[in-house]
């Protein structure tokens, strides 16, 4: 009897620390600038991203002690095994992939309205509606053709993976140091003026706690390095994935917060709000310069192929390791032979990515709000497995991510928060969640058929 093909060990600290910070920083900062200033104001949102990063490190330390103690793919199914019930621990682990899955196709929307921005011929053959959003057919197709590259480079290996995510992610930060170093140079502080989106101290208060209802999904990725722990290199120390973890909190913490303060500097806010003026446009109306409105794009286009690359990858593992557990079909355990690539588990997320695709721009908004619910989700599973399994540690860490994923959650489902689901936010979670009940029960009946045999 062989063994059956196991994932390949490539990964260094670096494509560690790619896949954290490349998985949480997207396009959010490009393509809804305007949502963000419109909930906190310049200060309420500065605020909110930095307040959101420091808020969690300590899920960060819980991650980084249970990813030393039990490297595994699975991550948040592995950690709630043997101390969740098995249907739990499989909701905990469904729920999660959402965090990631959900992500790939908001990038393959986001992709057209980008180029779109560059090449307004785009925006012609409108093939449908939804949301008042209208679906162009040339959008769609470079949606599609994105996800079709980041599939094939996904089947070839962790090796290419890691490496495209080292050259997009590396590209980004150079090109955000460029942009931002000029801005600064450009604009008043008048124009970040009122520092809040809403009046007196309560009003500063809710603005910045509207921004922090966003923070989960724009800095959902940095516990992506643990769905990669099996695939280090065998010289890796797993002391280091702990440090990279926190690394990647900070670095996309302070990015937000730089980038929200620049665009903020350079051109008035409430200008930015009313009007729905991008990021690249405020550039380029400061400098009077089409050309740094199209370094913000490049940069921009390289933070969006890093952030659907590294969800991509942490969705798939995820999915590799429910299948490999046979929570799910078992079909979603294979790993191809020679690439060493969960095969079934990259179609299977191409699939819904692509088809997901089909909903256009009425997807951006309410998939970051679904997409935070998730991810605390997944952030309090981590630290209740880590308060029942560890007991040679401090305490605060596990009680102190916990009490911040309550509330994150909490800020999404009590209907008297400002922010919280409206109906469309519901009917995407529960959708999920059905899919995630036909998978169980295919999975069920394999192992009926299997045992009256």
């Amino acid at each position: 009897m062989t063994d059956k093909p196991a994932l390949l060990r490539r990964l260094s600290a670096i494509e560690y620390f790619t896949f954290g910070f490349g998985t949480m920083v997207g396009v959010g900062w490009l393509v809804l600038m305007d949502d963000w200033l419109g909930r906190g104001g310049p200060a309420g949102t500065m605020l909110g991203f930095f307040l959101g990063g420091v808020l969690l490190l300590p899920i960060a330390r819980v991650y980084g002690s249970l990813v030393r103690r039990i490297p595994d793919a699975g991550a948040e199914i592995a950690y709630t095994e043997g101390v969740f019930p098995p249907l739990l621990s499989f909701a905990t682990g469904w729920t999660m992939v959402l965090a990631y899955a959900i992500v790939c196709p908001w990038e393959a929307v986001a992709i057209g309205n980008l180029l779109a921005r560059i090449f307004p011929s785009l925006d012609s053959w409108p093939l449908y509606a939804l949301a008042g959003k209208t679906i162009y057919a040339p959008r769609l197709a470079v949606g599609l053709a994105l996800t079709g590259v980041i599939t094939a480079v996904n089947l070839r290996g962790i090796r290419p993976s890691g490496l495209f995510q080292d050259v997009t992610t590396f590209g980004l930060l150079g090109a955000f140091v460029v942009f931002v170093s000029l801005g600064l140079t450009r604009g008043h502080v008048a124009n970040m003026m009122p520092a809040f989106a809403r009046p007196g101290t309560a009003g500063a208060l809710l603005s910045i706690l509207l921004a922090m209802q966003i923070v989960p999904y724009f800095m959902t990725g940095f516990e992506s390095v643990v769905k990669g722990s099996e695939e280090a290199r065998p010289d890796f120390d797993r002391r280091q994935f702990a440090r990279v973890m926190y690394l990647a909190v900070v670095a996309g913490s302070l990015f937000y917060v730089v980038i929200v303060g620049a665009v903020a500097f350079i051109h008035p806010w409430r200008d930015i709000v009313s009007g729905h003026v991008g990021t690249e446009v405020a550039f380029e109306q400061a400098f009077g310069s089409r050309a740094i409105a199209q370094l913000v794009l490049a940069a921009a286009f390289l933070s969006l192929l890093k952030v659907f690359n590294g969800n991509f990858v942490a969705a798939t593992r995820l999915m590799l390791a429910i299948g490999r557990r046979g929570l799910v079909h078992p079909v979603l355990s294979r790993v191809h032979a020679s690439h060493g690539t969960p095969s079934a588990a990259i179609w299977l997320v191409a699939t819904l990515t692509a088809a997901t695709a089909f909903l256009g721009d009425a997807l951006l908004v309410p998939i970051t709000e679904v997409g935070s619910l998730a991810a605390g989700v997944g952030w309090l599973s981590a630290c209740v497995a880590w308060l029942l399994r560890v007991d040679d540690e401090p305490r605060w860490p596990g009680y102190a991510g916990a009490v911040v994923a309550v509330g994150l959650i909490a800020m999404k489902v009590l209907p008297f928060v400002p922010g919280s689901f409206t109906a469309a936010e519901w009917i995407a979670l529960a959708a999920w969640l059905g899919l995630g009940w036909v998978f169980w029960s295919v999975r069920a009946g394999t192992r009926a058929g299997a045992a009256a045999k």
